[in-house]
């Protein structure tokens, strides 16, 4: 099926996917509990799109589980604790099926362990957006393109000791959504980042709840550090999805057929927040400005929410006697507090053959409103393991990631020193 749109509605749809409502509650005489729509927006939205069926299944909390071929996705510094020698992993995600049958994800991975200390890896990401149509403002086919854009990633760990370890990945990544079209005389281009993430991991395999032994797992990541990009040479570069996790699981080996893991995971974007501006103006009323700097754009999302602005009767903003604009009390805090989002999930495994998994992904409405229950199921036989998930959208019945499906197949290599699920 062809999708067909205007250059400007691929370039909005791509780099917000649709995933913002809009709050229908009047903010004249908001209180703290009440806050406007800021959605953050960043390029290259699919990096940060899940790529395998197991996290997926459990609300994308992939940070703390077990080391896979997936992990250089999710922690790379996981793969030190893996217990397989190596893994190459596929997997694939038809995306937005609510919309139209022709956009996907498909990702490649592997890793091997070199000794004890080391292991590397490396995956290949392609996302297709299907055949699209540009037209003009009339309405007139200007030529069908194939939208498409790919991450290439090398992954490095490094095993710091019996519990700790220590990741890296180098990235590149390439997109090309307009082929070159010229739009209102202006030459677009393909564009081209350069990004890394860093991991570290606690690993606990003697850990106990109770007389229940179990593994216990810290860890946190900082994802896609790196440059700016635009899609023509005059326009405003946007930040990558830079992305801050920190997570937990623990896995309860209640013994030799059954197990339980739980995870919880707290995500927040590194990428600083829109300001609120004065009423036809270009001064900022509150927040600040959000055009600079990678780094400085890092430290800035930590403390740059601007709130809600109050207003009058009227429907005017109020300011100070400084000029400063009024803030209502605790809005700042309150919206930078809504910019975490969290992930939770469970996965039961039956004589590490078979198993079932559940999780919850919560998003704040004014921040894009991607809330979903998830469900999925893994088998394993031998060295082969399959996994499927299911997504179910609970922020409304238009959520274009409504029905969301994944697919993966791993195949290991090497034997495990003990046993334990994939």
């Amino acid at each position: 099926m062809k999708s067909y749109f205007t250059f400007i509605v691929l370039i909005i749809f791509i780099k917000n996917y649709s995933l913002s409502q809009t709050p229908t509650t009047p903010l004249n005489g908001v209180s703290a509990s009440d806050l406007k729509l800021n959605t953050i927006t960043t390029a290259l939205p699919f990096l940060s799109i899940t790529p395998d069926s197991r996290a997926g299944a459990m609300g994308e909390a992939g940070t703390a589980l077990s080391g896979n071929s997936t992990s250089i996705y999710w922690n790379t510094s996981m793969l030190s604790f893996a217990e397989k020698k190596a893994e190459i992993g596929v997997s694939y995600v038809p995306w937005m099926r609510q919309l139209t049958n022709d956009i996907s994800l498909s990702y490649l991975s592997g890793y091997y362990k070199v000794n004890d200390r080391h292991s590397i890896g490396g995956s290949l990401r392609y996302f297709s957006l299907g055949e699209i149509t540009f037209t003009d403002n009339n309405g007139a086919v200007i030529r069908n393109d194939k939208p498409s854009e790919y991450e290439i990633t090398g992954a490095y760990a490094f095993k710091l000791s019996d519990k700790f370890s220590f990741g890296v990945n180098g990235k590149f990544a390439y997109s090309n959504l307009t082929g070159g079209l010229v739009v209102g005389g202006v030459n677009t281009k393909a564009a081209v980042a350069g990004a890394s993430d860093l991991s570290f991991t606690y690993y606990n395999k003697d850990a106990k709840i109770g007389g229940t032994e179990g593994v216990y797992v810290f860890a946190t990541t900082i994802n896609n550090v790196g440059n700016k990009i635009s899609y023509s040479e005059n326009a405003k570069r946007d930040f990558l999805p830079m992305n801050l996790k920190i997570a937990t699981s623990y896995k309860a080996n209640f013994d030799k057929y059954n197990s339980l893991l739980y995870c919880l995971e707290l995500q927040k974007l590194l990428v600083p927040s829109p300001p609120v501006y004065a009423t036809g103006s270009a001064n900022i009323a509150s927040g600040k400005n959000n055009d600079i700097g990678v780094i400085s754009g890092m430290l800035q999302s930590f403390y740059d929410a601007p709130g809600v602005v109050e207003v009058d009767a009227n429907g005017a903003q109020v300011q100070n006697a400084d000029g400063s604009y009024a803030v209502y009390k605790g809005t700042r805090l309150k919206e930078e507090l809504s910019e975490i989002n969290v992930a939770t999930g469970m996965e039961y495994w039956y004589n590490n053959v078979f198993a079932l998994r559940t999780g919850f992904f919560y998003e704040n409405k004014n921040k894009g409103n991607r809330r979903y229950v998830n469900f999925g199921a893994g088998f394993k036989y031998n060295n082969l393991g399959i996994d499927m998930s299911y997504l179910v959208s609970v922020s409304g019945k238009n959520s274009p990631l409504a029905n969301t499906l994944r697919f993966t197949l791993r195949y290991t290599f090497g034997d495990n020193s003990s046993k334990s699920s994939l």
